[in-house]
């Protein structure tokens, strides 16, 4: 079934919308880009960590490890993407001058923008900020292992940590063993605020909670489902197998509020030939529905293919539980619901159901449009019951996949950094220490915050990261870092968290090697369960005092614990790191070896190609899901004049085209014909309507507090709806959380745009 003709009237609006930019996404500007910087100064560094043998530092559809930097796992080559030229290029910047921290005061530098911050450099000695100081200033390692060590020696209940997806499986589990074996859960992690509803909703469904789909079995899938995501700028590599599917015949069915150039049409640099100049279609069929209602979305395409008789009955029966139940409720629902709810028409979902019906091999894909809204354990059960309906798991080119953002966070989710530790990898810790691992529940990232705002947290490491600046109700979380005694930042790079979320006694900052530099070999895990190996690298920073995070938690551990349960200082060869992870975690015996054979591998276990899974009964387990009541409060409500004009949205926060998680590279977005960072994308027919204009500033207001002077863009994001930038708008909302998972829905928020 051809259905590229309902693409017509949006590719028309969205050029209509955006006048002077660009009609796909990708393509020269980012040839042009990786001139500009390989034939830089900076080049011959760039080319040098090009080549590397080591994982790119940006998202976990990953490339390098021992098949060469430009390389994936299926080894095809030029997968290298502009964003993780943009990563590499903030990492070979020259030192941070000393003189920054001498000269500038806090109050300057909490002046900076991410970019700014970023900008400044890298860090290259350590630093403390004192309780009472205006600046920072040098700290010695002896004064500082003096200070982290009596922090940590607090009870366990008052200790924590947090973590990105920056660092190496190594440091990941040194650190969970660290802070288990103080006796604290406390392992609070950045996947808490993304894919924590895929890991939990997965888990349950499937017994795994990650994707698996491996790329192998993605290119026999013959349509993708892609909810929720902006891979165009977030995931660029995965762009290569939607162009080669669609080019075979297959379908991309994408679901989004926000029309995205480069998922309607992407030129692919892998492809010079049939794609750079021309472009590639990608969206067969581009559904937009309201932020927040995709459970109704995805009910209402189980309805439809319940009417077009495309279950697949026999495999419901003899593979799954609860799909009875499942079933039932998409037939009770009625389409005025359905359709009311998510603001998408029986005919579109009809038209959805049939391409998926009538497809060999399906794949479900997404990200955060899915995982960060108040339901995300629904949406993310929606989307796989939606796959088990039509047989669409257990099968090559078939199943349910997840895009994660950061290139190892799942391996430290893996690893356990999670308050959610899996039975097999606490028993296999609970023979390691020799004592029970019954330990309380633990905080999460949002727990973390809240604990600590109620003084309940005395001291903190962060391994990565940007604690302040990933949260909701930025003020909120300035307080609650305020509260804690002790905070140990390990970064590479100065941010915005370094200026901002500052400890009541001692913020120190140390400065780590990254990922190409380490004196030793690491892992990384992509996203679809691949186990990259890294080797050893120098760091350009000559004349630095930096250190690998390995060797600080394991010095730092054997400060505080001696020989027990391990010897910490033998851990600093990442060796035995491994050896101690083969034995502990499910899935990843062959990193015992690894040294030796230098074989990268796929974890055993978690891709599913036969319809046995990992529950106990075998079966995949499925979940009804009730249709979110998605309401929006009125402008009075917000505390804005009946006087005032204004107009009440459902908020989107998103990422821009130059940006890595919290890092920001370039203020501008030239896909979305947003000129700089402080830009509300608004539908003009909701713009117009209360007599708003294009370039009109504005006051946007949530529930913790409101941004002036913000400039109004049209765009083609769906009518009731808005996009600003993250993470300078989180300090406007608090954020409802899923509490199945503490994931906060950045992906709906009630917001008041006025004049």
């Amino acid at each position: 079934m051809d259905t590229q003709p309902s693409m017509q009237p949006a590719a028309n609006q969205f050029n209509e919308t955006h006048g002077n930019t660009p009609e796909m996404g990708g393509g020269l500007p980012v040839i042009e880009y990786w001139a500009r910087h390989t034939l830089s100064p900076e080049g011959p560094k760039l080319w040098k960590t090009l080549f590397h043998k080591s994982a790119c530092l940006s998202c976990a559809w990953g490339t390098g490890g021992q098949k060469g930097g430009f390389t994936n796992e299926d080894g095809e080559v030029l997968q290298r993407c502009m964003k993780s030229v943009e990563a590499i290029s903030a990492e070979i910047q020259p030192p941070v001058p000393t003189q920054v921290f001498a000269d500038r005061s806090i109050a300057e530098l909490q002046q900076l923008s991410s970019l700014e911050a970023d900008r400044l450099g890298r860090l290259s000695f350590p630093v403390i900020l004192r309780a009472g100081q205006s600046h920072y200033e040098r700290i010695s390692w002896d004064e500082i292992y003096a200070i982290a060590t009596a922090a940590f020696h607090k009870p366990p209940e008052r200790i924590a940590s947090y973590s990105s997806g920056r660092g190496s499986n190594e440091a990941a589990f040194l650190l969970q063993l660290l802070l288990r074996t103080l006796g604290s859960n406390n392992l609070a992690d950045c996947s808490d605020l993304c894919h924590a509803p895929s890991t939990v909703g997965l888990k349950q469904m499937f017994g795994t909670g990650t994707s698996i789909v491996s790329l192998e079995s993605l290119k026999q899938a013959d349509c993708v489902v892609l909810a929720g995501s902006n891979a165009a700028y977030n995931h660029p590599r995965l762009m290569n197998e939607l162009i080669k599917l669609r080019e075979h015949g297959g379908h991309v069915i994408v679901i989004n509020p926000v029309q995205e150039i480069g998922l309607i049409k992407f030129a692919s640099p892998a492809f010079p030939a049939k794609s750079l100049l021309a472009g590639s279609e990608i969206a067969s069929l581009y559904l937009q529905p309201i932020p927040g209602s995709d459970v109704a979305l995805f009910v209402g395409i189980q309805k439809a293919l319940i009417e077009q008789g495309q279950v697949r009955q026999d495999f419901l029966e003899a593979h799954t539980e609860g799909w009875e139940a499942v079933l039932e409720q998409a037939r009770s629902h009625s389409w005025e619901a359905i359709t009311a709810t998510c603001g998408i028409s029986q005919a579109e979902i009809e038209t959805a159901a049939r391409i998926i019906g009538q497809s060999q091999r399906v794949v479900f894909a997404w990200a955060m449009g899915i995982t960060q809204q108040a339901n995300g354990v629904d949406n993310v059960y929606s989307i796989a019951n939606t796959a088990l309906i039509t047989g669409n798991a257990g099968r090559m080119g078939t199943g349910v996949m997840p895009v994660r953002g950061h290139s190892n966070v799942q391996g430290f989710g893996s690893m356990g950094v999670t308050v959610r530790l899996r039975q097999e990898i606490k028993q296999a810790l609970e023979q390691l220490l020799g004592r029970s691992l019954n330990l309380p529940k633990g905080y999460h990232t949002r727990d973390l915050i809240e604990a600590a705002e109620a003084g309940k947290v005395d001291s903190l490491i962060c391994v990565g990261g940007n604690l302040y600046g990933a949260n909701p109700d930025s003020e909120q979380a300035k307080r609650a870092l305020g509260n804690i005694d002790t905070i140990v930042y390990l970064s590479t790079k100065p941010n915005t968290g370094h200026f901002h979320g500052l400890a009541k006694t001692n913020t120190i900052i140390i400065p780590v090697l990254n990922r190409f530099e380490n004196p030793h070999k690491t892992t990384v895990e992509s996203g679809n369960n691949f186990v990259r190996l890294n080797d050893e690298g120098q760091t350009h920073l000559k004349q630095g005092e930096l250190i690998s995070e390995v060797e600080f938690l394991t010095e730092l551990a054997y400060r505080l614990l001696g020989d027990y349960p391990v010897d910490w200082r033998k851990l600093q060869d990442t060796r035995y790191v491994r050896q101690l992870i083969a034995k502990t975690i499910p899935g990843y015996e062959k990193i015992a070896t690894i040294d030796d054979t230098q074989e990268e591998f796929t974890i055993s276990g978690r891709i599913i190609t036969e319809p046995q899974f990992k529950t106990p009964s075998g079966k995949a387990m499925m979940f009804t899901t009730p249709l979110p009541i998605l309401t929006l409060p009125a402008p009075q409500d917000f505390g804005v004049p009946a006087s005032a004009t204004s107009l009440v949205l459902a908020l989107m926060t998103g990422r821009s085209y130059s940006q890595h998680n919290t890092v920001v590279y370039k203020i501008g977005d030239k896909y979305r014909g947003m000129p700089h960072r402080h830009c509300i994308l608004l539908n003009r027919t909701d713009a117009e309507k209360v007599g708003f204009q294009e370039h009109d500033r504005v006051t946007v207001q949530g529930d913790a507090g409101k941004l002036e002077h913000v400039e109004i863009i049209y765009g083609a994001v769906r009518s009731g709806s808005a996009l600003m930038f993250y993470p300078e708008v989180n300090v406007i909302f608090k954020a409802k959380t899923d509490p199945r998972c503490g994931t906060p829905a950045y992906k709906r928020v009630p917001i008041v745009v006025y004049s």
